[in-house]
């Protein structure tokens, strides 16, 4: 019986500069959802702890329905930005900040393994850093 585990869906592969580039055009769409879908999720968390603290304090005006509805816009957003990963995952692409939309293409550069790094609203992709380098440590093509 052949295997089911989900991992095998995301074979490391590499991607040449031109690959890379033709991959960011495919996933940008998803990679701006991915962002949205966060910045949802950061604000009904934050609401949520703001919620919990007023309930804590004295209920106040609260409504029991405003925690669950709470639970349940962090429930639809965490989904959203799961398929949005799962997408981005499968292309080959790893995600490194969901905040940013921060996305790099495994590469080789003169035959050492190096990460191509992609950025939401850089045009294409510009930047590349070693493997154990990160944001920071990116350098110009």
């Amino acid at each position: 019986m052949p295997s089911t585990n989900r991992d095998d869906r995301h074979v490391e592969r590499e991607f040449t500069l031109e690959e890379a580039n033709a991959a960011v055009v495919e996933l940008r769409p998803i990679v701006e959802r991915m962002v949205e879908h966060g910045a949802r999720l950061a604000a009904a968390q934050h609401n949520q702890r703001q919620l919990v603290t007023r309930i804590a304090g004295n209920g106040g005006d609260m409504q029991p329905s405003d925690l669950s509805e709470l639970a349940e816009t962090i429930q639809r957003e965490a989904d959203a930005i799961a398929v949005c990963a799962e997408e981005i995952m499968a292309a080959g692409a790893q995600i490194k900040s969901l905040e940013d939309g921060l996305i790099d293409f495994p590469s080789r550069r003169d035959d050492e393994p190096v990460l191509l790094c992609w950025k939401l609203g850089e045009g294409e992709i510009r930047y590349w850093h070693g493997v154990d380098e990160g944001f920071a440590g990116r350098k110009p093509l």
